[in-house]
């Protein structure tokens, strides 16, 4: 196999070739870390690469592939994992300085489950600060660069694993998403990203903030299998968290082998409650929706109803609430650690009176409510992902179309509602601007329909195949 095969080989066919002895994960992981060695440098996709215990971990895969035995779905199969899941032996930052020399004894539930499937950790990848926004840049390292133009932002805050899939630098990455972290990226860099139900994916429910109303992990990948492959390893009931799903999830595997989307009720809504989105993103995603009448599902312009402007005041309540109290103490003792934005949105949500929050708790719910209704008419919800395109680093666009946006939610508005409302939601490469940088398709379904988003992203991927377009890493 030459190293252009292996470097974009999906991560479903690498596990099988391991399996079947055609390469070893000793071969698979040297490449990777050849390429992390190369690359890095320039993308900062990962804070911290965790070489020798890569190598170790995949001489003890290879001896256990010869005394025929496997540790599961992931055997041998390097991955890499954000740096705000805790992973035992190796450096967890959680991109901040606060963190820089930390090294847990135990594993979070997401890398405590990607271990005992075989996977082979690489190392963590780079985020902002605790996730605190949706770009990736911290005081620990250099900023995460786009790799289809090194200029740009890679998105955030899963901003490391979107470069590290786009770039060849893994076949797998793990991200986490509480207001559009893995859309983000898998947007801005051209991959797959989708975010479970709430509960789907259970975390660590221990430990003050965290963001565990919003949040859940998921996989970051090139193709829509593989993204099933991974999920299927991190769903499933925990008793370490209160606030999982306690079933047993869908064959997300099984999904992806029968793509189609006929039959289904599909709403398009090209800019939800008339949020201003970039004209060639605005065209991208139109094509991309009107694929799916031609794929067979019945296609129609609609959009829940809700305000933007009230569930992006409820959405920064909810936030900023659960960062205040997760670095509240240290934003008092030990501010200088911290970004000063980050503070300084810490130290307002310490003086908002308890009746902020109590209205936003309110507005939460009936926004659910909301959604749920939304989701008994149709099946599917089709937006944009984002409303630009990847801009360059830290100049975050102050107008869109004319229009006057905030500059720090003005590019993202289409993602959070989904993780106040704990619908699945996928973003899926559509195309790319005559500059040359990806847009993605948001795919929305109601709660508990990993499965049937899973499905629709196939569906697309084999109508218009997306992952023989790579970026030009050395120019």
């Amino acid at each position: 196999m030459s190293n252009d095969e292996l470097t974009y080989l999906p991560a479903s066919c690498l596990a099988e070739r391991i399996r079947s002895k055609q390469i070893s994960s000793v071969e698979a992981t040297q490449h990777f870390l050849e390429r992390i060695s190369r690359y890095n440098p320039r993308y900062s996709a990962f804070i911290t690469v965790a070489a020798d215990q890569a190598m170790e971990a995949a001489k003890a895969a290879d001896d256990a592939t010869v005394r025929g035995s496997s540790a599961g779905p992931l055997h041998g199969v390097p991955i890499a994992i954000k740096d705000l899941n805790s992973t035992k032996g190796i450096r967890t930052t959680r991109g901040s300085l606060l963190y820089k020399d930390w090294v847990p004894d135990a594993d979070d539930i997401p890398t405590e489950r990607i271990r005992a499937a075989g996977a082979v950790i690489l190392g963590k990848t780079n985020t902002p600060e605790f996730g605190w926004k949706g770009t990736t840049e911290n005081m620990l390292t250099d900023p995460c660069r786009n790799p289809w133009d090194a200029t740009r932002t890679s998105g955030g805050s899963s901003g490391g694993a979107g470069v590290v899939v786009a770039a060849g630098l893994a076949p797998l990455a793990g991200g986490s998403d509480a207001g559009g972290s893995i859309r983000i990226p898998a947007s801005f860099c051209g991959v797959y990203g989708i975010k479970p139900t709430f509960g789907r994916v259970p975390t660590s429910y221990e430990g003050p903030g965290g963001w565990r109303s919003l949040s859940q992990n998921g996989p970051i990948t090139s193709t829509v299998e593989d993204a099933a492959l991974l999920l299927s390893v991190l769903a499933g009931p925990s008793p370490r968290d209160a606030t999982c799903i306690q079933e047993t999830p869908p064959d997300f595997k099984a999904a992806v082998h029968n793509p189609s989307v006929a039959g289904l009720r599909i709403a398009w809504s090209p800019a939800l409650d008339n949020q201003p989105v970039d004209p060639q993103v605005r065209n991208l995603t139109a094509k991309a929706a009107k694929a799916f009448e031609a794929m067979g599902a019945s296609v129609v312009e609609a959009s829940p109803e809700y305000s933007t402007e009230q569930m992006s005041d409820v959405f920064r309540t909810l936030m900023l609430t659960d960062l205040a109290v997760a670095l509240g103490p240290a934003v008092e003792t030990q501010r200088e650690l911290i970004t000063p934005l980050l503070a300084k949105w810490v130290a307002d949500g310490m003086s908002w009176p308890a009746t902020r929050l109590a209205f936003a708790l309110r507005e939460l719910e009936w926004h659910k409510w909301r959604l749920d209704r939304f989701f008994e008419q149709y099946d599917l919800l089709l937006t944009p992902a984002m409303a630009v395109s990847a801009f360059p680093i830290e100049e975050f666009p102050s107008t869109i179309d004319g229009v006057t946006v905030d500059r720090r939610w003005g590019f993202t508005p289409f993602l959070y509602p989904f993780n106040m409302g704990g619908q699945p939601a996928a973003s899926v490469p559509c195309g790319f601007t005559t500059d040359g940088l990806p847009i993605g398709l948001q795919i929305v379904g109601p709660k508990g329909s990993e499965a049937r988003v899973l499905q629709a992203s196939a569906a697309y991927e084999a109508a218009h195949p997306w992952a023989g377009r790579r970026p030009l890493l050395d120019a």
